[in-house]
Parts: structure tokens; C-alpha cells; sequence
């Protein structure tokens, strides 16, 4: 059973004085939703933010801006254009739309160039290609318009390639429960202040959201031994955070490679399994988004078993 776990992911922000996001109530988010393929399961709030949980990963909404991942074949940029055209172009003040390379690209609706061009119609900006062609990389297309504070704000982002070990077993096993799962990443004790709303997919698959005030965290895990992928994201500052995240996921999946994304974020590397860092990239964004990319490598010497097709 193949599943592509590789994420599209949509920020935008509106324009100061214009009306709240979360104002615009749960069925409008439901439309914005379905516009990418894809519906709410559940939801969970607070004071400062709305944390949906999707069929194929989760929306953000705070009352200045959103945050959307979609996985699988989904159709994010149908879901950002209807956004846009419904809350009015004038009242958007910064997009950025990223997407990571698809094990199977050709079972997309659409490419990144192709999302491109049609966000590239209703929007001015710049994009780029981080990583290797040939290995694991990203698209990111950020608009040009000056927007206040994006040079405050922080994200990280470790996503994680083939899993090994007892962990990995668990979560391709029949006995998983979300309990044990939330167990298993010790989320309770990593985020102790975070409220969590949590669904476990069938035969296999796992989907959390978690928000503490403004701050949010979303874990995604596709766990199928050939095709496993593991998405972390939070805007938690980690420099300062007491807990060294990162380095327990890595501890505890055992990936045999990772992607860090900083948005805003020094690269730290404290806690890591020993490894090689295959490459690393900085980019600087027009509106003070400072965007660091690294891929690293276990050291580890992997067996690798021929599949017959």
C-alpha cells in the first residue's frame, strides 16, 4: 500500500484592519477544504487559534492569518486561489506556498510549475528550488509585497525519511492505539502545555494537532516501510525552548535521513544521531523571511533489499 506523505503547505496573511480569519466560522473553512480534496475530522480551540484537523493533514487559523498542509494527491493551490478570490486579493498581505518533491509525481493533479503559473496570475513573487533535483527538495514561492513582522516570526520543520526500528514496527502494526502512538512520541512530556487533537488512520497512519496560546504543532507519520515519511512543524521558538525536540524525534523514529526547514531559525544540531549534512542553503525573502534548508544522512550503513516490480 502506497501513500504519498509529502506535504503542500499555504501561509497567507491579511492585511492590517481587515476582517478576522477566524471571524469567517467553520463553514467557510469547510469549503476552503474541500477546494484542495480533502475535509475536517475535528477541531480544537483556544483564545488565539483554530487547529483543524484534516483527512489529509491540517489547517491553522488565527484571526490575522492561516496555515494549511495537505498531503496525498490534494490540490492545495485550488484551495489558496479559492481563498483569495473569496476573501478579496486586496486584503491579502503576504503568501507563501510550498511543496516538497512527490515520491510519485506523476499521480499529481498538477506540478509545482503548474501552481506556479496559476498563482503567478493573481499574485507577484519570487520562487525557488531548495535541495538536490536528485534527492530530496522543495519549492517555495513567496510574494514580494512589503508585510509587517514576517522578520518576528519563527517555523520549524523536520521531516523525516525512512524510519527504522521498534518505533517504526509499532506504528505498521495492527496493535497502535493514538494513545500508544502519543506514548511513543512522549508528546505529553515534549509539549507539556499544548492540548492535543489526535486521529489514527486505517490500516495505518497518523495525524496530531496541538496548540498552546498562539504557538501550534502538527505531526504527520505515513509509516509504509518503503515510503515512510514523518512531518514535525511548530512556530515554538526551539532556541529557547527548554525540551531539545528535534533531537528526541530523531532518537526515537531513526530515520535514516531529514530534512530541517528554519523559517527565521538557526541551524542547531545538538542531540543528533551522528550523521552527515549532504547539503544546506540560505535564503533571504524580500519581506525578511530568512530561510535555511539542510538535508542530513545517517552515518549508519544501511542493507538495502532489491523490490521486485
Amino acid at each position: 500500500m502506497f501513500f504519498e506523505g509529502s506535504e503542500k503547505k499555504v501561509e497567507i496573511k491579511v492585511a492590517a484592519g481587515s476582517p478576522s480569519l477566524r471571524s469567517l466560522g467553520r463553514p467557510f473553512w469547510q469549503d476552503i477544504v474541500a477546494c484542495a480534496n480533502a475535509e475536517i475530522l475535528s477541531h480544537i480551540s483556544n483564545d488565539e487559534c483554530d487547529a483543524y484537523l484534516l483527512s489529509e493533514s491540517s489547517l491553522f487559523v488565527w484571526d490575522d492569518e492561516f496555515l494549511m498542509l495537505t498531503c496525498g494527491t490534494t490540490t492545495l493551490a485550488d484551495a489558496a486561489l479559492s481563498f483569495i478570490e473569496q476573501y478579496g486579493i486586496e486584503k491579502v498581505g503576504f503568501v507563501c506556498y510550498q511543496r516538497k518533491n512527490e515520491y510519485l509525481s506523476h499521480l499529481q493533479s498538477s506540478s509545482f510549475d503548474e501552481d506556479l503559473f496559476r498563482l503567478r496570475e493573481k499574485l507577484t513573487g519570487k520562487a525557488y528550488r531548495i535541495g538536490h533535483l536528485d534527492s530530496h527538495h522543495h519549492y517555495v514561492f513567496c510574494t514580494d509585497a512589503p508585510c509587517e513582522g514576517l522578520g518576528e516570526e519563527k517555523t520549524s520543520e523536520l521531516l523525516m525519511y525512512h524510519i527504522r526500528g521498534e518505533a517504526a514496527d509499532y506504528l505498521r502494526s495492527d496493535k497502535q492505539t493514538a494513545e500508544g502512538v502519543r506514548r511513543l512520541l512522549e508528546l505529553e512530556s515534549l509539549l507539556p502545555d499544548f492540548e492535543f487533537d489526535d486521529f489514527l488512520f486505517e490500516p495505518f497512519g497518523y495525524s496530531v494537532n496541538g496548540v498552546s496560546g498562539d504557538r501550534y504543532m502538527t505531526i504527520h507519520i505515513t509509516p509504509q516501510e518503503n515510503s515512510s515519511y514523518v512531518s514535525f512543524e511548530t512556530n515554538l521558538d526551539l532556541g529557547q525552548y527548554p525540551q531539545p525536540i528535534f533531537a528526541r524525534l530523531l532518537q526515537i523514529l531513526n530515520p535514516g535521513s531529514w530534512d530541517v526547514i528554519g523559517f527565521n531559525v538557526e541551524r542547531d544540531t545538538q542531540g543528533y544521531p551522528s550523521h552527515l549534512c549532504l547539503g544546506s542553503c540560505t535564503l533571504e525573502s524580500d519581506q525578511g523571511y530568512s530561510i535555511e534548508f539542510s538535508h542530513f544522512q545517517q552515518t549508519c550503513h544501511e542493507v538495502l533489499i532489491p523490490e521486485q516490480m
